[in-house]
């Protein structure tokens, strides 16, 4: 039958003389693999729309007992690399797509990850620079539409609201527990065996700001120290819930891919 989805390029592969096989995360199928017969030629209309991180709106021929489905049509919403040249943006969203394409599967609908994905190229799109904090905001949300949210609210252990305990006790370090996600007061007794890592208070007040830009708003700004400090207790954090998801085959590549 003929289907039509938005989709976003994540990653594509020649094939053959002339043709190539792209993955696609589309909106209502989940993860879709097309051929493009003849996409590599220069005579192709599609074929050049066919780049990571590309979102397109596509015109599919899909049989539910096909691994690869045959393209009809397509045409192009945004593209970050059509914007001004940046190896700082372009590393950003090549990390952005491996980590949807390792937290997604094939014919796995997941409306909330591609509408942060398409949110996320959006940003990368409109910005000039901050494309690290881009990439913090969108590890931010992953976990969430994952099913694993950090709390940032409460304590994880004492249910203590933490700003309020944050000016009241004059904290300048919390703790980042990765299990159960969230931040917790020092003090707090720790049950057995759970990881947990000192943080500065001013990761988690990011952090903060972070989960409160909505788009359009650009993402806020900090130290370049800290905006990568903060990314890399994401990463881990992401990295440790995304190896217990049930339909990961090759979970020792999604480690190193996100700890990298």
């Amino acid at each position: 039958m003929i289907v039509k989805t938005r989709a976003v390029v994540l990653r594509n592969i020649n094939y053959r003389d002339q043709s190539k096989i792209c993955l696609l995360l589309t909106r209502e199928y989940g993860q879709v693999s097309v051929i493009l017969k003849g996409g590599r030629s220069a005579k192709s209309k599609t074929g050049m729309l066919f780049s990571p991180g590309n979102l397109l709106d596509t015109v599919l021929y899909k049989k539910g007992n096909r691994d690869i489905q045959l393209l009809s049509d397509a045409s192009l919403i945004r593209s970050p690399l059509s914007e001004t040249p940046n190896l700082e943006r372009f590393s950003v969203l090549y990390r952005v797509l491996d980590l949807v394409r390792y937290a997604s599967g094939p014919e796995e609908k997941n409306v909330p990850l591609f509408t942060l994905l398409a949110a996320t190229i959006e940003r990368l799109c409109n910005a000039t620079q901050n494309f690290q904090s881009i990439l913090a905001w969108f590890l931010l949300r992953l976990p969430g539409v994952l099913g694993f949210a950090p709390a940032l609210h409460r304590c994880v252990f004492s249910n203590s609201a933490l700003l309020d305990s944050i000016d009241a006790m004059q904290l300048d370090e919390l703790f980042f527990v990765h299990d159960p996600g969230g931040f917790a007061l020092p003090g707090c007794a720790v049950p057995s065996g759970v990881s947990i890592q000192r943080v500065p208070a001013s990761y988690y007040l990011f952090i903060r700001v972070l989960a409160a830009t909505a788009s359009p708003t650009p993402c806020p700004d900090a130290p370049p120290g800290e905006v990568e400090a903060v990314t890399a207790l994401l990463q881990e954090y992401s990295a440790r819930h995304l190896e217990r998801m049930p339909h990961r085959k090759h979970l020792d590549i999604v480690s190193r891919l996100i700890s990298a």
